[in-house]
């Protein structure tokens, strides 16, 4: 696995999987599940890699650029 999430991305992909997972505490009934959607975006953003991004071949990470 190559780091492939530059900083900035890897920032929002934080704040939003946040977001999302306070989504569970927030909405009512069975619409609180869709929170759980937040843990991609954490888990992307904590690793620092995205498989989505390898498939179609982008590079946010400046110091990792492929050649």
């Amino acid at each position: 696995m190559k780091t492939n999430v530059g900083s900035i991305d890897r920032i929002l992909r934080i704040a939003v999987g946040i977001a999302l997972l306070a989504l569970l505490f927030i909405l009512p009934g069975n619409a609180r599940w869709w929170g759980l959607i937040g843990l991609l975006p954490l888990a992307t953003g904590l690793f620092s890699f995205c498989p989505a991004y390898t498939l179609l071949g982008l590079n946010t990470c400046p110091t990792k650029q492929r050649t």
